[in-house]
């Protein structure tokens, strides 16, 4: 990089000067990978057949690239990546679980909306082909007016509105990640061994006059694509038809400097000079490639097909001469002309169009006399047809040799033998399966790497509505709480005024404030349990405790096998129904062991992939379960003794009476009395006499 005093002036950048440079850089990286460039693209046309030389002869070929590559998609990549976010520890924080699941989903949509499945796709095609496949992310949100009731061209109240009247005047109304499939020709960076040594990264996107316009204004436009309007050679005629009226446009992320460059192909007039628009962990708005076959002296990669290109060619050789000895297998005649009647005789016999054929001889002793069939010398096609089985042979031989090469075995191809057993293919599908392991790996790496980024700038840009409405989750703003608690602190304080008015006017209170404070509703009680979305954004937004507490990962991107997913349920399943069991019985004798027992049950549980889904509800039953154990049963309150038994009923008979007395007469109230008294000594008796026998039992 040049010294920043060339690029700068004032402590601005120099377009002028900043394009000149990078046109420098551009040019040097694009010689950097030239060879490189013309092997993929030699390897692309074989891909595709579309190769210069069309000739009848020259398109008898055996398409192995094609047949290879189709075996090794599925093997590499066969289905969508799934994001996997989750707490990195495992423990019961509600915080960090609460984002977690609010990020996933975030990430779930983000895939889909992006369409992320094709952009793997191409990225694994380009993989397989060239041994590098890339994309690039970035970050976009439509913004709309808000009407305050201000008028646009009113210069006071835009000084009064912080940031401008135009910032003030807009909201959000729309954001999103977009992930973009880069094409292996249109990614640039600098050369370097290893990857954390690269210092610039660029991608190459074409567009439109109307899109430059909108995009960097007609003035830098016009300046950008005037000067690159001829600055392009050497495209073919299908390239010139694909980019016709639209200019080339690299998007440039210098990391040494700091700085994003946009910069038309061939200008030497920069279009843009900015900060980054995005504040990255490591920078680049792009994972680290893609990459097949390297050495450690260098970030050019080795497609595959160069290791057996040239058993690819003695295949195409073997094919071309094993079509044409083909055409060699008919029946070719050769009789003596001139001999008069003869000669049109067995022109006649060997029409192609006679199925039976008698033909007269007039001159039949001329005939013997040359042997009749002697006559008539064949072409000796037994040769022809050696020389094909031999060809087709050899032809055998180096297919399995770029087997060998390529490491697919025959169980991949299904060529197996019915006669094998289920643990002989097992076993050479395990063996199969090492060489592409890699392969796997590393798309598996890629895909981690993209839904990563993506999570890292949703969880640095996206608002917190944006957040929730995506979600589907609601949670309650640090304002809402604590307008509840407000609420909740005044119905307290009404309550202890009412008691204490109550005591003043001589009526005994019910309760003690603070003995009985006002319920809420249930779903203000849920409200009231739930982190706030401001302690999530605060914990989104802060990216060395993101990274502690959140861990954000794929699931297989191979096509995953239904019985092995079956077994791994099953296995769960007889785990949790086992433990229960077990626990259960031990409870029963020790309910202060319940607590130990729920943590074991969820350490085991969260071993297990299958049990992630029902984590958070073995949580909750496990909180409750160690609640229920733990609280501190009441006391029994003690019996009375028999003679208290009776004081009590005398009393309540008594009182009773009193009553009775002033509504019946006095006569009649006496009789009542008396009866009661009866029958409340014998139940106070019988009562007693239930205890005593319960005390000896």
């Amino acid at each position: 990089m040049e010294d920043e005093t060339t690029v700068l002036e004032g402590g601005h950048w120099d377009p002028a000067k900043v394009g000149a440079h990078w046109q420098q850089e551009l040019e040097r990286a694009q010689r950097y990978f030239k060879s490189w460039h013309d092997r993929c693209v030699k390897i692309e046309k074989i891909y595709l057949d579309q190769q210069a030389d069309q000739t009848s002869a020259a398109k008898r070929r055996f398409p192995m690239l094609w047949a290879n590559t189709a075996v090794l998609q599925p093997a590499v990549y066969a289905r969508v990546p799934q994001p996997v976010v989750e707490r990195r520890f495992k423990d019961a924080e509600p915080v960090a679980r609460i984002a977690s699941e609010i990020v996933e989903r975030n990430l779930a949509y983000t895939g889909d909306e992006a369409d992320l499945d094709s952009i793997m796709r191409a990225v694994r095609d380009d993989f397989l082909l060239c041994a590098r496949g890339t994309v690039w992310l970035r970050y976009e949100a439509d913004f709309e007016p808000l009407d305050m009731g201000v008028a646009p061209s009113d210069p006071a109240a835009e000084n009064g509105l912080p940031g401008g009247l135009g910032a003030a005047l807009e909201t959000i109304a729309d954001e999103r990640v977009c992930i973009d499939y880069v094409h292996w020709s249109d990614f640039l960076h600098s050369p370097a061994r290893r990857w954390k040594d690269v210092t610039w990264v660029a991608r190459r996107v074409p567009m439109s006059g109307e899109e430059m316009e909108k995009r960097f204004g007609r003035e830098a436009m016009a300046s950008g694509a005037a000067q690159a309007a001829g600055a392009r050679k050497g495209e073919s005629q299908a390239e010139r038809a694909e980019n016709e009226g639209r200019t080339h446009v690299w998007e440039i992320w210098c990391k040494s400097e700091n700085y994003t460059i946009w910069i038309a192909d061939g200008s030497p007039v920069a279009l843009e000079v900015s900060e980054p628009p995005l504040e990255l962990t490591h920078f680049w708005p792009c994972p680290r490639p893609a990459y097949g076959t390297m050495s450690t002296s260098s970030l050019i990669p080795v497609p595959d097909y160069v290791y057996y290109q040239q058993q690819c060619d003695e295949i195409d050789l073997l094919t071309r001469r094993i079509n044409k000895l083909t055409d060699q297998l008919r029946l070719k005649v050769f009789y003596p002309s001139g001999d008069g009647a003869i000669s049109p005789a067995i022109e006649k016999a060997m029409r192609p169009d006679n199925d039976m054929v008698m033909v007269p001889i007039p001159e039949w002793a001329a005939f013997t006399d040359k042997g009749g069939s002697k006559a008539v010398v064949t072409l000796p096609i037994d040769e022809v047809q050696k020389v094909i089985v031999a060809c087709m042979a050899a032809r055998k031989q180096l297919i399995e040799d770029v087997y060998q090469i390529t490491g697919i075995s025959d169980i991949v191809r299904g060529d197996t033998q019915a006669s094998e057993t289920a643990t002989a293919q097992r076993i050479k599908s395990q063996w199969g399966s090492i060489r592409i392991r890699d392969r796997q790996a590393e798309l598996a790496r890629f895909a981690r790497d993209i839904i990563r980024l993506a999570g890292e700038i949703i969880c640095d840009q996206f608002q917190p509505e944006t957040l929730m409405l995506v979600s589907g989750i609601k949670l309650p703003s640090m304002a809402e709480k604590q307008q509840v608690q407000m609420q909740l602190q005044q119905m307290q304080m009404a309550a202890g005024q009412a008691a204490m008015r109550a005591q003043q006017m001589g009526q005994p209170a019910q309760a003690p404030p603070a003995m009985a404070p006002p319920e809420l509703p249930p779903q203000l009680q849920r409200m009231m349990g739930q982190p706030t979305i401001d302690e999530v954004v605060q914990l989104l937004r802060n990216d060395s405790i993101r990274g502690f507490q959140i861990d954000i990962e794929t699931d297989s991107t191979i096509e995953p096998d239904e019985d092995a997913e079956k077994q791994r349920r099953m296995e769960f399943v007889q785990m949790v129904g086992g433990f229960i069991q077990q626990a259960g019985a031990m409870a029963q004798q020790n309910p202060m062991l319940v607590p130990v027992m729920v943590e074991t049950l969820l350490f085991a549980a969260r071993g297990f992939r299958a049990g992630r889904q029902l984590e958070s509800t073995l949580e909750q039953v496990g909180a409750q379960l160690s609640q229920a154990a733990t609280a501190p049963k009441p006391e029994p309150q003690p019996q009375p003794s028999p003679a208290e038994m009776l004081k009590l009923k005398t009393a309540e008979v008594k009182a009773g009476a009193e009553q009775r007395k002033a509504e019946l007469g006095v006569a009649q109230a006496e009789i009542e009395h008396r009866a009661m008294l009866e029958q409340a000594r014998g139940e106070a008796a019988a009562q007693a006499i239930d205890q005593m026998r319960a005390s000896y039992q």
